[in-house]
């Protein structure tokens, strides 16, 4: 495994120079880094069309929304972790397969492709089970408007580059919005998902759960059209739950408030219409990924969310298959702030959980300080509970705090080799949505070693 994430994929990660690629082939235009020695040629191209790919057996054609440098590595990265040697195509839109172990692997698993040798990939299809007008928002996925979501392809790509099996256990210490869980799920790859935020661990819990339950869900549902001609309250709508409720059909109904809450609070919706459409809508989502779990004979993973403090993980030492994650930027975006309608219709206390979450706890002149001194912390224990010879990936940028870039993947990149996890891989990340925070991102590739070196 060492050899194939550490081996080349004709695309440097290294920034030395940024240009704009067009690649008229993939009908967009390009924005990415790109080291001055890479040898990318342009090519014109109309896309492949299916009689065409018949007529390529060897192509592993890229979907249409890769659009960066970055996505390409990866691209390359998860090929190579599945066993498969190639090269790329001069249009930019396929790469030629030349040796491959297992196709049908490739297309259950590859996040990055459309096609392998003119067949669709099961994420083909799983990614078209979408009720947003938002490309990444498939399935589950977007259910509650969580702040600095984890893209769900690269979370795919990145199981798959780690070398994650079926059966094994990912980590993600810092869980959000649950797409870590949600897509190691679709990969029949166990996943333990930790957050401080009870909202996070609510919302993940539903994106994960709620398929098991579906028929329950839709029972109570034909409460809806009496909540919305009665102009019911949120709290009405949703507290008459009986004590013998399955916990899986609260979690969800409950989320459904939530959503529908943040609706009325950020788009000043009727609050009753939106509980009934927006609950609909994600019954529509959660069939969906009862569904595709049919049609594709998925044998999901097991995902169990739980509310802790990724600083002290209630984890058994060498016991974790992988890690893959990305820590809150919460020293430059607050989101409490962003979720304190949603948490204090939970119940809690906005201040003392504020006082939980790395990156907002303490005073604003130890900020900075506590949160590299918790970063550090969290190393610790990936470092611990990881299995030797597994690896970790970490998304992570330089937030700006006080008008200050901080250095987090500096710091994390040096303690990571003092405790004993080797960089063996680093690509830059162009990020959208958070300019103010920031507008980069570093794919860190952690491998720990049986011995330190």
């Amino acid at each position: 495994m060492q050899h194939l994430i550490a081996s080349a994929t004709g695309l440097s990660d290294r920034v030395t120079e940024t240009r704009t690629l067009s690649l008229y082939s993939k009908k967009t235009v390009l924005r990415a880094e790109q080291n001055v020695n890479d040898k990318l040629p342009l090519a014109s191209n109309t896309p492949l069309k299916k009689q065409e790919e018949s007529r390529l057996p060897d192509q592993a054609r890229l979907f249409d929304n890769v659009q960066f440098i970055y996505e390409l590595i990866l691209a390359g990265l998860e090929l190579r972790s599945l066993g498969a040697a190639f090269e790329m195509t001069d249009e930019f839109s396929s790469f030629r397969l030349l040796d491959v172990e297992d196709d049908e692997r490739l297309k259950r698993q590859l996040a990055y492709f459309e096609t392998v040798r003119g067949e669709n990939t099961d994420y083909a299809y799983i990614s078209r089970k979408n009720r947003t007008r938002s490309v990444n928002q498939y399935l589950t996925h977007w259910i509650y408007p969580y702040k600095g979501k984890f893209h769900p392809q690269l979370a795919r790509a990145a199981l798959n580059i780690i070398g994650l099996a079926p059966g094994d256990t990912v980590l993600d210490p810092f869980v959000g919005s649950g797409t870590t869980a949600l897509e190691a799920q679709l990969l029949g790859v166990n996943c333990v998902g930790f957050d401080a935020s009870p909202l996070c661990v609510l919302q993940s819990r539903v994106k994960t759960a709620s398929h098991e339950v579906i028929d329950k869900i839709r029972e109570r549902c034909a409460e809806l059209p009496k909540w919305n001609a009665a102009n019911t309250s949120l709290h009405e709508a949703t507290s008459t739950m009986s004590a013998n409720t399955d916990q899986r059909v609260a979690d969800f109904f409950r989320l459904a408030q939530l959503v529908a809450l943040s609706d009325s609070v950020r788009r000043r919706k009727d609050a009753a219409a939106a509980l009934a459409s927006k609950t609909e809508l994600m019954v529509q989502s959660v069939a969906d990924y009862d569904q595709i779990r049919k049609d594709l004979g998925l044998t999901l993973g097991r995902a169990t969310i739980e509310r802790g403090d990724a600083r002290t993980l209630p984890v058994r030492d060498n016991s974790i298959d992988g890690i893959v994650t990305s820590p809150p930027y919460s020293i430059a975006l607050d989101y409490i702030k962003n979720d304190a309608h949603a948490l204090r219709a939970l119940g809690l206390d906005t201040s003392e959980i504020r006082e939980q979450f790395i990156g907002l706890r303490g005073p604003t002149k130890d900020r900075v300080r506590l949160y590299d001194d918790d970063i550090m912390r969290c190393l610790d224990e990936m470092m611990r509970v990881l299995k030797p010879n597994k690896y970790a990936l970490i998304v992570i940028g330089n937030a700006v705090f006080g008008g200050t870039s901080l250095q987090s993947t500096e710091l994390i990149t040096e303690h990571a080799g003092e405790i004993g996890l080797r960089l063996t891989r680093s690509v830059d990340k162009t990020i959208f949505g958070l300019y103010n925070v920031m507008q980069k991102e570093k794919v860190l590739i952690f491998k720990k070693d049986d011995e330190p070196t």
